[in-house]
């Protein structure tokens, strides 16, 4: 006797995985929006909008058509999930980092198992689809993203400063740079980014710390790096506004 199958259906969800020793993508973009997961290693994906860092069992929301370029801080396994526009009308609208709940990682590998199988369109499949884009409407944004300015002065300053985080640079002295008064500048900045100088330096510098604590370099020598004089400093700082040490941050990360 032989066997049937339910007739074949348009998956809503297709997945790819990529392993690098390093990656990068000039800026492009996609009808379909993405979900670009970080397996292990650290990706860094840049808008005109700002910067979002993807560190392990993270993931970063791309939607459909918004143009964006992708590259690793060193070797890196991630797993990127491009989702039809009409099955994300719940979905977020601008990109976010958020959470990858055990569930949503096992949902997104068993979609990469699925690839290039005979059955990847069956109900199953089907399912799958639906049971992960459930799963991802759920889950809490993390502050893991960087707002960068419109204007083309703070957007010369914003950029040196990313190039040295660890840099000095008071409000009086940024405002100088860029030909602001002091309040003019505070006002301006605030409306561009959503963030006062002061938070957008650090939340500059929690970020700039996620490579080097992923690869394992002392909590001293980063918090020197990223402008603090003490590790503990730093750490009071990094838990503030992550939510845990920066020595728990990678354990018990489940690949």
């Amino acid at each position: 006797m032989s066997l049937t199958y339910p007739p074949p259906v348009r998956l809503a969800v297709t997945a790819i995985a990529q392993d690098d020793a390093a990656f990068s993508r000039p800026s492009h973009r996609h009808e379909d929006a993405q979900l670009i997961y970080a397996r292990s290693g650290i990706v860094t994906v840049s808008t005109d909008t700002g910067h979002w860092i993807v560190p392990p069992n993270r993931a970063v929301w791309v939607p459909a058509m918004v143009e964006h370029a992708t590259r690793s801080h060193g070797p890196v396994e991630f797993r990127t999930l491009f989702i039809r526009p009409e099955a994300i009308e719940t979905l977020p609208s601008i990109c976010g980092v958020v959470e990858v709940s055990p569930l949503l990682r096992e949902l997104i590998l068993r979609m990469i198992d699925l690839q290039g199988r005979d059955l990847n369109a069956t109900s199953f499949a089907q399912r799958v689809c639906e049971l992960l884009l459930d799963e991802l409407a759920f889950l809490p944004t993390e502050p893991l993203n960087l707002p960068m300015p419109n204007s083309q002065r703070l957007s010369a300053l914003c950029l040196s400063l990313e190039d040295e985080p660890n840099a000095t640079l008071s409000i009086d002295e940024a405002a100088g740079q860029t030909g602001m008064s002091r309040r003019s500048f505070m006002r301006h900045f605030e409306k561009e980014t959503g963030m006062t100088y002061g938070r957008w330096r650090q939340q500059l510098r929690m970020l700039k710390a996620l490579p080097a604590l992923a690869a394992g370099q002392p909590i001293v020598t980063i918090a020197l790096d990223c402008g603090y004089q003490s590790a503990s400093a730093f750490s009071a700082a990094f838990k503030r506004s992550l939510g845990r040490l920066p020595s728990e941050y990678f354990r018990n990360q489940t690949q």
